[in-house]
């Protein structure tokens, strides 16, 4: 089945096409600037050159959509004769709620529990409700289904997912941690269990994905038993400009010292905090904080040095949850490409048996073990491919619907 991968968020739309059965990237891309000037669009065919990229008027997401159909089905430069070869659209949506453990068809009913979401992912769930709708138009008889960020942690056990306050607050408005990254960790917990040569259902894994948002999460079986990220995706380690975990009472403290509004407050968490906030507004891409941390900079160590340290503390918490684990994997932007990252946090785990393969570590991208054979358990770098595990689920739910 061809399926069609969108991800949208409030100014870009990311594409892909993927043959589900050979696992295939036909063609995939990019639009970008939606609803602001000097929109882009850019168009890949996997081995061939008949791909382009140019400068285009993007007001909407609607127009986004219309260019990508008419790129992929032109006699010139697509890749399917008629929109009708395209088997399902798979969306990724990043909060389901509680209410969605899998992917799934979406239905008008779906959508409304969807944009019941829209609070909870804010940035995140309305682009996703676009995406869907500008989707529709232009392909009306195509199965449109949602891949949600949530629902691998579904499987999070009670204990794990609720907070210490009233519980009330659970049972009248829904307050748990849900986390996120969720077809990530799935996939790169399959990986891992593949390069393992074992079935998933007996490997114990911890998953770092590690981007400018990143999150860590214990994998046992295949399924998450708990994750860093919790109600939000603010929640866990220290990212670029989220904060990550801290005492509730510094919400009080900041409005009160600041005479900011809590509003104002969070913006400061979600969008000021993090590497940024905490190197002195250096930069919130890890790239630029190793560049000054090598240099010396004392901000830029601060910064370096606080991320590892939370990391390694979910590491160690999630190690004693799970009694054990057979891998350690690093995935998404920094983890897979950042052997300072990588080191730094092994080196807290030395005392645990862990030994890395400095050579292996040094390489470039790709999947592979970087530990020493006598580590006390593998640790691997895996490349994240979201799109995949959405396509991959996607045509799952189209398969049993149509059975």
């Amino acid at each position: 089945m061809k399926v069609l991968v969108i991800n949208c968020g409030s100014s870009s739309l990311k594409y892909r096409l993927i043959e589900t059965e050979t696992k295939e990237v036909i063609c995939k891309g990019l639009c970008e600037r939606i609803g602001i000037d000097g929109g882009h669009f850019k168009y890949e065919v996997t081995g061939s050159d008949r791909g382009f990229e140019k400068d285009v008027d993007l007001p909407d997401h609607n127009t986004a959509v219309d260019i990508l159909i008419k790129a992929v089905t032109d006699p010139e430069h697509g890749v399917v004769a008629d929109v009708s070869e395209i088997g399902a659209v798979g969306h990724r949506i990043v909060h389901g709620g509680d209410k969605f453990t899998g992917a799934t068809l979406i239905t008008p009913e779906v959508m409304s529990v969807i944009e019941e979401c829209s609070d909870l992912a804010p940035l995140h769930n309305p682009a996703n409700i676009q995406g869907i709708r500008s989707c529709r138009k232009v392909m009306p008889d195509t199965n449109m289904v949602g891949v949600f960020d949530t629902a691998f942690h579904q499987s999070i056990p009670e204990k794990a997912y609720l907070y210490g306050i009233p519980y009330e607050y659970y049972e009248k408005y829904g307050i748990r941690k849900f986390g996120f990254h969720g077809m990530s960790h799935e996939y790169v917990a399959r990986e891992t269990a593949a390069m393992l040569g074992k079935d998933i259902k007996e490997v114990k894994t911890i998953v770092c994905h590690l981007g400018n948002g990143a999150s860590i999460t214990a994998v046992n079986g295949g399924k998450s038993v708990d994750t860093s990220m919790g109600y939000t995706p603010l929640d866990g380690i220290i990212m670029g400009t989220r904060c990550g975990s801290l005492d509730p009472e510094i919400v009080h403290a900041m409005a009160d010292d600041t005479g900011d509004s809590l509003e104002e407050v969070m913006k400061v968490l979600n969008f000021k905090s993090g590497l940024y906030g905490l190197s002195g507004n250096i930069s919130s891409d890890m790239r630029d904080i190793e560049d000054a941390y090598a240099a010396g900079n004392e901000a830029a160590v601060r910064a370096f040095d606080t991320y590892i340290y939370t990391i390694v503390k979910y590491i160690g918490s999630y190690i004693a949850v799970l009694g054990g684990i057979d891998a350690l994997t690093f995935t998404a932007g920094i983890g897979e490409n950042s052997p300072t990252v990588r080191k730094h946090v092994c080196s807290y785990l030395k005392g645990l048996g862990v030994e890395i393969d400095s050579a292996a570590n040094e390489q470039g991208r790709g999947g592979r073990c970087i530990s020493t054979a006598d580590s006390a358990f593998k640790v691997f770098t895996i490349p994240t491919d979201e799109e995949m595990s959405i396509a991959l689920s996607t045509a799952e739910v189209v398969a049993k619907h149509n059975a």
